[in-house]
């Protein structure tokens, strides 16, 4: 956040400690601050906007995320207008495409604009009714889509990442989430005896829950209480003295 700490992150990188598989160059951005937001879209149309939750420095790794994103009319419009913009001046007319943003003082800012589905269709499928995978799949074969809303509800979602590093000895309450009415999916991607080597990206996530309801603040409570429900114990790699 200061020319300081770049300075100083700047001779880490340049400094012969970090280990580079290419000759080093060093790009510097602005950080852009505010709230995430990621757009989906197919072809020239933008099928709605999430609201996204990122962990901290250094990874920024994406933790949760509610579709629709609670935005008014301007706002919406705006993120969708910029998204268009970016999609032809980057000629990306056909498939799906997402485009992700922060919204900062001085309105949405670009992060990224990828030629693919997002991260999980899953959302849009439960808020919307709209299949964005089936949908790709008939654009492939020469069909025309379909992006009409068959409803409207709220879906949230959250990724379960581990507090440690480890070897671990269990994950429990995964039936019970799944019994929690408003609760659509609960999926662990791990078994116990797992070794747990954090990465500090999207891998690291451990499973994810997603609810969906009518409304936007039962939609919160059911992935909360949900969430409430998962525990796991993970053993901490003994340290060279204890081996």
């Amino acid at each position: 956040s200061t020319v300081d700490e770049l300075a100083e992150h700047t001779t880490y990188l340049l400094g012969g400690k970090h280990i580079w598989r290419s000759s080093p160059r060093i790009l510097v951005e602005e950080y852009a601050n505010g709230p995430d937001y990621g757009a989906y879209a197919m072809g020239n149309e933008i099928v709605g906007i999430e609201a996204a939750v990122y962990g901290g420095q250094p990874h920024f790794v994406c933790s949760e995320g509610t579709f629709p994103a609670p935005l008014i009319d301007d706002e919406y419009k705006l993120m969708a207008d910029v998204s268009l913009s970016c999609l032809r001046s980057l000629g990306l007319g056909w498939g799906p495409t997402s485009i992700q943003f922060r919204w900062t003082t001085r309105g949405p800012v670009v992060i990224e604009v990828n030629p693919r589905l997002g991260g999980g269709p899953q959302p849009v499928h439960l808020a919307y009714g709209v299949d964005l995978v089936t949908e790709h799949i008939k654009l492939v074969i020469g069909r025309e889509c379909n992006l009409r809303k068959s409803h409207s509800h709220i879906a949230a979602w959250r990724s379960l990442f581990p507090d440690r590093d480890g070897i671990l000895d269990w994950i429990h309450g995964g039936s019970q989430a799944a019994a929690v009415p408003g609760v659509a999916e609960v999926k662990f991607y791990v078994e116990p005896k797992t070794p747990i080597i954090r990465k500090g990206d999207y891998r690291d996530s451990m499973g994810y829950i997603i609810a969906v309801s009518s409304n936007r603040s039962r939609t919160k409570s059911i992935l909360q209480q949900a969430i409430d429900l998962i525990d796991w114990s993970i053993t901490p790699f003994p340290t060279e003295q204890e081996q």
